[in-house]
């Protein structure tokens, strides 16, 4: 994997976890009920991908 590859990907992870913090942050402020739970659940699992371009970008 070249250098830019890794760039991208580490990007990509930054991005899905600014996504994720914006997400529950919103979910925990604005909404009360299904809704939250269904956003925080949403947002939990947006950490596999991320967790994943991380381990990507640093190999």
């Amino acid at each position: 994997m070249s250098s830019m590859d890794k760039m991208w990907a580490s990007f990509i992870a930054i991005g899905l976890m600014i996504f994720a913090s914006a997400l529950i942050t919103f979910a925990r402020a604005k909404t009360k009920g299904v809704l939250r739970f269904v956003l925080s659940f949403v947002a939990f699992l947006l950490f596999i991908p991320i967790l994943l371009y991380m381990l990507v970008s640093m190999i």
